[in-house]
């Protein structure tokens, strides 16, 4: 995965990323609807009736599974309803209050 786009950032922007799970990301996080399951990289079963938040920037990558990521990372992810989900997102980029 290190060769992923996803996780592709210019040097310059490294510096200025805060950490993990604070305000202010933006160029991979995502909130979609959450998959069943992914196996393989890949959505199986169709989705679930929430969201969750996917952020490239906090380490987090949209093709595991959320039984796959580390506990802080399943955090920031969710999963949300969709008023949850937007609110975290816009705050996850420093868009909230």
């Amino acid at each position: 995965m290190a060769r992923d786009p996803w996780l592709r950032l210019p040097m310059e922007a490294e510096m200025l990323l805060p950490s993990v799970g604070q305000p202010g990301h933006g160029r991979t996080a995502c909130l979609r609807r959450q998959p069943a399951r992914i196996v393989d990289g890949r959505m199986e079963g169709g989705y679930t009736g929430a969201f969750e938040l996917v952020c490239g920037q906090c380490g987090d990558h949209p093709y595991l599974d959320y039984s796959e990521i580390p506990l802080r990372l399943q955090q920031i992810r969710g999963p949300y309803t969709l008023e949850e989900g937007l609110a975290a997102y816009a705050n996850h980029l420093g868009l909230g209050d």
